[in-house]
């Protein structure tokens, strides 16, 4: 992996900043407009995720550790969030492995399916005056 294309894989992601558009799928399109298997696109817009997480939780801890009344609640639950942590990377192996089988074995036309469905879906409801907010 050259660090342009990287670049340009990165660059896909700030696509999924418009509502509705997935980081994951955005960066996986991008991987593969640079000629990368479906494959190596998706293990590679999972590594992408890292740092975008890893920043967010960070900043997110940050402000729970400048906040006296939550400090003192990090610093209860420490053991409880360790093991929330853990739990939650495990699986996320686990979902990752799934969908990087799932892909190499129907590729991405389910999804691709499944958005048609639901915006048809939403346009007839709308057309048919439900409200849809989610407030």
């Amino acid at each position: 992996m050259t660090w342009k294309r990287a670049l340009k894989i990165g660059f896909f992601q700030c696509i999924a900043m418009i509502p509705g558009v997935s980081r994951s799928m955005a960066t996986i399109v991008g991987g593969m407009s640079t000629k990368l298997s479906r494959k190596n696109a998706a293990e590679f817009s999972f590594f992408l995720a890292v740092p975008t997480m890893a920043a967010a939780g960070g900043y997110k801890l940050l402000q729970l550790v400048r906040d006296p009344a939550s400090a003192s609640m990090l610093t209860d639950n420490m053991t409880t969030l360790l093991i929330g942590n853990i739990v939650a990377f495990i699986v996320a192996m686990a979902a990752i492995k799934f969908f990087i089988g799932f892909l190499n074995k129907y590729g991405f036309k389910a999804f691709g399916y499944y958005r048609i469905i639901i915006g048809a879906i939403i346009v007839i409801l709308l057309s048919l005056g439900h409200d849809l907010s989610m407030v």
